[in-house]
């Protein structure tokens, strides 16, 4: 598969206006998946959940993200950790569902068990009937394998392999971009989060993302306002890219109410919004009175699931009096995301086509695209040439 591989991606590194996207294969071969996710996810800081996703102090949540069972936690404090749900006497698998863990973790196999910050507190009959202790068993050295984790947005991210900069260096480009909305976010609760299933590869999610290119015949209602003229690139950094609408128009509930706007903001963003793919896997919206997020969890070369959470830059945003603008926030974005579906899962059908050779780029509308493939390409060579 190298050879190949080799091949295919070195066409996609040339200038725009000769590249070739990704080969076929990065959207259909389960081969090159597994490959795929082992680097562009394992080994970078890759989305696996929202903050939101525990409810509170003391909760747990199981997750399979790319084969690993991982387990979102909170303990007692609030600190959020990821863990690999698998008991580390038998490997068995330590949590099936989410809830709320008012004592330790026990494993229903043999009845090892767990603090929430990972430590073994617990070995019943390990020694013999009544003996709950053996030399051979060192507690300290036997606790959960936390993975690395960090919170950023209402995210968290996590470092597989452990091996990544930290995450505020190997996303220092975006940090500084929207330096500005480093302040508090505030989830919407249960009206501000919803998922999507999509027949497609997940990439074809973040290259149809950050383009404005397709507005104007996927997007009719938003092009209306925002035109395909008032858009412009985000392009040449490593870890992102996308667009940006120099008109946003804020959404206005029955009694002319808007959601309040986060104070201390630039003149720019009065009217600005920015989407931007953060790769490997979060589609990032940002404006003045409101944020939203959408984590890609990839099901295989040809599926993925798409979790969308809305955030609010005012905590009086989240009170009873607006959760019907919130409401209307929710259905609307998610009217927008929906009109995207027939549009990824066609290319991803179209990528069976034997005769298709990656397709090409407009220089001048796909530079955020091309980004992305180069991206794929560069790190996916990285894995090759060691």
């Amino acid at each position: 598969m190298a050879d190949n591989l080799t091949t295919g991606l070195q066409n996609v590194l040339t200038g725009v206006e000769k590249a070739h996207g990704l080969p076929n294969a990065h959207y259909t071969d389960h081969e090159t998946y597994h490959a795929e996710t082992g680097q562009l996810f394992a080994k970078q800081w890759a989305a696996l959940a929202f903050v939101a996703d525990l409810p509170g102090n003391a909760h747990v949540k199981p997750i399979d993200f790319i084969g690993q069972p991982l387990l979102l936690a909170t303990d007692r404090d609030g600190t959020i950790r990821v863990f690999e749900n698998v008991c580390r006497h038998r490997g068995m698998i330590l949590v099936d569902e989410a809830k709320p863990v008012p004592g330790a973790l026990r494993c229903p196999y043999h009845s090892w068990c767990y603090d929430l910050t990972g430590k073994l507190r617990a070995t019943p009959h390990v020694g013999g009937p009544g003996h709950n202790g053996h030399d051979a068993i060192d507690r300290s050295k036997l606790g959960l394998i936390e993975v690395r984790s960090h919170v950023w947005r209402g995210i968290v991210f996590v470092n597989l392999d452990g091996n990544a900069p930290s995450f505020e260096e190997a996303n220092a480009s975006l940090i500084a971009r929207w330096a500005e909305f480093e302040q508090p976010l505030y989830f919407g609760g249960e009206d501000s989060v919803f998922e999507l299933a999509l027949n497609t590869n997940w990439k074809l999610a973040i290259e149809n993302y950050c383009e404005s290119y397709h507005l104007p015949w996927v997007h009719p209602a938003l092009n209306s306002y925002s035109r395909l003229e008032d858009h412009y690139n985000i392009e040449g950094q490593h870890e992102f890219s996308g667009q940006g609408t120099h008109v946003y128009r804020q959404l206005v509930g029955d009694a002319g109410e808007k959601f309040p706007d986060l104070k201390g903001l630039d003149a720019k963003w009065d009217a600005a919004a920015e989407y931007i793919a953060l790769y490997p896997n979060v589609l990032l919206g940002i404006h003045r009175d409101h944020s939203f997020a959408i984590i890609l969890i990839p099901q295989g070369p040809e599926n993925t699931t798409e979790r969308i959470a809305l955030f609010y830059h005012q905590p009086e945003a989240i009170a009873e009096n607006y959760a019907s603008l919130r409401a209307k926030n929710t259905t609307q974005w998610k009217a927008v995301f929906e009109e995207d579906i027939f549009v990824v899962e066609g290319m991803q059908r179209g990528r069976h086509a034997r005769g298709f050779d990656g397709g090409r780029f407009s220089p001048v509308m796909d530079g955020p695209t091309h980004n992305f493939h180069k991206w794929v390409a560069s790190t996916m060579l990285d894995r090759t040439d060691g």
